[in-house]
């Protein structure tokens, strides 16, 4: 099975033979223990540090289909490399285009990653409310603000609710989780300990999202919700709004009310917390676990991955374009 690497230390990557070798540094540039890499197991990497690298090691990583993802320093997406696109299609991107460019539909296709999202958020809400959180009060508000979602006929609107719907739902955190509070939502820098793991966590899922993208016929580009930006791949903005209640909101609440993460495991400076190189790899851990969990399927009656249901949502919203099947978001339904 293909695993995601990590790679926390600054080094090289190269072509060793059939094998990617990485080679790391310690934080004085001294060499570490080289570490050698089956290329048939590697799904893709994540770089946290200063990587070297040819084109010889891309074009290698390119045949393999193994695509790179960039952070900076202060957690925030660079970009990635993303091997060719072997599966495009013209077919496809001119249905993406048509139905981005008519109005009535685009506003279908936004709304339904709203409810999605809003759904999600609420299957969180009523989850901690049954097990003694007094929740009841945000989770009527986000109700409230759920049925005005079919009113929406503008995609400025539809995202006012949107940011309404998230800000009651961020109100519960601070009764959810045992040990920090969270304040209001701060990014660029996130100001605390809960603002700064849903930054980081937000960039993972974004990261999957445009993975399960690139592993259809959607051109990342092309987006309903978000408004397609010169520099960024807006549908896995899109996307990655119906699961990051799921994947990185319930993973932030394990981590935290288990202690697996403490306060030791941040770096607080002046305006800024961000994780630890520790702490970053407490959280993948324990998201990595999340996205090999497995649930039964209600269409497919088998059991499938929490990462596989991402690529399914792709898939569901393709046929949707191509007017195959009407799209309907994923929702929780355990």
């Amino acid at each position: 099975m293909k695993k995601s690497y990590y790679l926390f230390n600054p080094g090289r990557l190269s072509r060793k033979d059939n094998t990617i070798k990485f080679q790391p540094l310690d934080k004085d540039g001294n060499e570490l223990p080289p570490k050698y890499l089956p290329v048939e197991g590697i799904e893709e990497f994540y770089t946290f540090g200063s990587l070297d690298a040819n084109s010889a090691l891309y074009n290698f990583l390119g045949k393999h289909d193994i695509p790179v993802h960039f952070f900076d320093y202060y957690e925030n997406y660079s970009g990635s490399f993303m091997p060719k696109d072997f599966l495009l299609s013209g077919k496809m991107i001119m249905s993406q285009v048509r139905m981005h460019l008519d109005k009535k539909e685009r506003m279908i296709i936004a709304r339904k990653f709203i409810e999605g999202a809003a759904f999600n958020m609420l299957k969180n809400l009523k989850y901690y409310n049954n097990r003694g959180k007094d929740l009841e009060p945000l989770i009527a508000l986000v109700e409230q603000y759920q049925q005005r979602i079919p009113e929406m006929n503008e995609t400025d609107e539809l995202m006012g609710i949107e940011g309404n719907i998230r800000m009651t739902y961020y109100e519960a955190f601070n009764l959810i989780i045992d040990t920090f509070q969270m304040g209001s939502r701060t990014k660029q820098p996130p100001q605390n300990e809960v603002n700064a793991l849903i930054s980081f966590g937000n960039m993972i899922c974004y990261s999957q999202c445009l993975r399960a993208i690139h592993q259809t016929q959607l051109n990342p580009t092309i987006s309903y919700l978000h408004s397609p930006g010169e520099r960024r791949y807006s549908l896995a903005l899109d996307i990655a709004e119906i699961f990051k209640p799921i994947m990185v909101d319930r993973v932030i609440f394990r981590v935290l009310n288990k202690k697996e993460i403490q306060e030791k495991h941040f770096d607080i400076n002046l305006n800024r917390c961000l994780l630890n190189d520790t702490g970053k790899k407490i959280f993948i851990q324990a998201f990595e676990d999340r996205l090999n969990e497995t649930v039964k399927h209600r269409t497919l009656k088998r059991d499938v991955s929490y990462k596989y249901l991402i690529r399914l949502e792709c898939y569901k919203l393709s046929k949707h374009i191509l007017k195959m099947e009407e799209y309907k978001p994923f929702k929780m339904w355990w």
